[in-house]
């Protein structure tokens, strides 16, 4: 059985034996390593583990922290660790642009929604009744993008206040999505690969991800 995520829980139960519960973690220091630990967990994610695998992984860390872990050779094992990741990466991007197009189908699906040329979904939330921008304009926006399992990856939301940018600097979804708005509408961008981030993805945006950005429309700069 594969699993799609690598638990935390199953590193913490690996590890109890090693050291005494971990009280919360209110200092700086406490807050990098414990971001440490998640950085480690995405690095694991990425190559969708087994179980007896990830038994093996949480096995060498532990054998590593006690000093007692096996001298392997690095220049035999080394090449094998990135011939297994890019294998992987490559296997887990293939997934993504699948699972991808029917995410793109099912939105399109839904009542309301319009398909374009090049793939984008719109569905109007609000109409406007402002300017309508063009590709080239800036705008002023508020916006919640999302992946398909609807995760949140960005959100000027949650950082308390609108962004200001030019249509003719984003991801071409924006560039042609926003531009169907006018001032004071609200959308749904629904947005296939090679309109958003592509095979390389960004940040925690996977490879081959498709993407959804609610979009609030507040004002054509110029």
């Amino acid at each position: 059985m594969y699993i799609s995520k690598f638990k935390p829980l199953f590193l913490v139960l690996a590890f109890v034996s090693l050291a005494p519960i971990a009280q919360a973690a209110d200092s700086e220091e406490d807050k990098t390593f414990y971001f440490l630990g998640t950085a480690i967990y995405k690095n694991l994610e990425m190559l969708n583990l087994s179980e007896d695998e990830a038994e093996q992984v949480v096995e060498g860390l532990s054998d590593s922290l006690e000093g007692d872990a096996d001298k392997l050779d690095e220049a035999i094992y080394g090449p094998k660790v990135r011939e297994m990741t890019q294998q992987r990466m490559m296997a887990a991007a293939e997934r993504e642009a699948q699972a991808g197009l029917d995410y793109i189908a099912k939105m399109a699906a839904e009542k309301g929604a319009t398909q374009t040329a090049s793939g984008l979904v719109y569905k109007e939330v609000q109409l406007g009744d402002g300017a309508q921008p063009t590709a080239a304009s800036t705008v002023k926006a508020q916006y919640k993008g999302t992946l398909r399992d609807g995760s949140v990856f960005d959100s000027s939301y949650a950082r308390g206040e609108p962004i200001s940018i030019g249509l003719n600097q984003v991801i071409p979804c924006w560039t042609e999505g926003i531009a169907m708005m006018k001032e004071g509408g609200k959308a749904v961008l629904t947005c296939p690969s090679d309109i958003a981030y592509g095979p390389r993805g960004q940040g925690d945006i996977p490879p081959n991800a498709a993407l959804t950005f609610e979009v609030e429309l507040i004002e054509v700069v110029q």
